[in-house]
């Protein structure tokens, strides 16, 4: 062996060990928190203001594997499976789409407050959300229209970027301030609405927007599994054209990628995504914003593991904002979009204070 292979072996070796050391600790990390969440979860469940108790709730569950197992009131059965399951189940698979929401639009966007919120989905979506509780215009009939206006108006700034953009050169900090232009036009014209409306309507808006998940049923549970899914393998599929525009567009498109494209694809997936998770629970804040900033500490800013790890904390933290909401003033459930912003504005000024020196990755 030359001098110079044997010096090449040395050199390459740290890299090797580095390289070796972040996968350890984002699976290290992703796994922990994932068993966090898991056990949480199974506590969530169990909370009420009923007197069922958490072996029911168990015995429950295992009678949907095999059927009369335990014996456990049909009625109370029926409350596990329609009330607190749906609710939890709900928390864990919206707060992993936000989350990958978040995590796709801050990195896309180089920035560390972009998230499909700030583009405008969330104020959108209240506002077709009050077109439906309000004014009684709705895209279909029935108690599906409210989560469907809320669905199709959450796509319009996203349509609207994404129009702008292919038309002409757009840069990121554009499109941000475009979303957060269209975020203020659509609270603008809700909070009209609302000056003209029914007392009872305007405070079923006002309680849609800040999010809840007091309404989850389990016939939505697949629409936001599906979702969430189809969210990370599509991210997974990005995530190493994202990885290059880190360094750059002028070295990402002398490297091959399709920054345009890829750019795009990026903020329809994301964008898209969270608009099925807000047309079911509203408008739940922070978490798209607070899970990725937290997640990258940890893990870096690698999208291989960035993205799952991502996707396991905002769960997480849904479900303990969840558990605060149902378990501080029992039997009084507050409304777990307050509870998120609650926790997740001291956190994130933290963070931001706290890398504020350091450049965004």
């Amino acid at each position: 062996m030359t001098r110079s292979n044997a010096l090449g072996g040395i050199a390459a070796d740290p890299d090797r060990e580095s390289i070796r050391a972040v996968h350890t600790r984002g699976v290290l990390y992703t796994l922990i928190i994932a068993t966090a969440l898991l056990l949480l979860a199974g506590y969530s469940v169990t909370i009420s203001s009923t007197n069922i108790t958490p072996l029911q709730v168990y015995q429950t569950f295992l009678n949907q594997i095999v059927p009369e197992w335990f014996d456990v009131p049909s009625k109370t059965q029926a409350i596990v499976m329609r009330v607190y399951a749906p609710r939890v189940l709900m928390a864990v698979f919206v707060g992993g789409i936000f989350s990958i929401g978040g995590c796709i639009t801050q990195t896309i966007l180089k920035n560390p407050l972009a998230t499909p919120y700030t583009l405008g989905v969330s104020s959108s979506a209240a506002f077709g959300a009050g077109m439906s509780i309000i004014v009684g215009i709705t895209a279909v009939s029935g108690i599906y229209g409210t989560i469907v206006n809320a669905f199709l108006f959450s796509l319009i700034p996203a349509a609207i970027i994404l129009t702008v953009s292919s038309r002409r050169s757009m840069s990121a900090v554009t499109m941000i301030l475009i979303g957060v232009s269209l975020s203020y036009l659509f609270s603008a014209a809700n909070t009209i609405m609302q000056y003209f409306g029914d007392a009872d309507a305007v405070k079923a808006v006002v309680f849609w927007a800040v999010g809840d998940l007091n309404g989850a049923m389990i016939r939505q549970v697949p629409f936001v599994i599906v979702t969430m899914v189809l969210t990370l393998i599509a991210a997974r599929f990005l995530a190493r054209d994202i990885d290059i525009m880190r360094m750059g567009d002028d070295t990402a498109t002398a490297l091959g990628v399709n920054t345009g494209r890829v750019r795009m694809a990026s903020i329809i997936l994301a964008c898209f995504s969270t608009a099925v998770a807000v047309s079911f629970v509203g408008a739940i804040g922070f978490i798209c914003l607070l899970a990725p900033q937290i997640s990258r500490i940890f893990v870096g800013g690698n999208m291989r593991h960035l993205l799952p790890a991502s996707m396991v904390t905002g769960a997480l933290i849904l479900v303990v904002a969840d558990i605060i909401a149902k378990d501080l003033m029992n039997p009084i459930m507050l409304p777990v979009g307050a509870i998120t912003a609650l926790i997740g504005a001291p956190i994130l000024i933290y963070l931001l204070i706290r890398n504020s020196n350091r450049a965004f990755s």
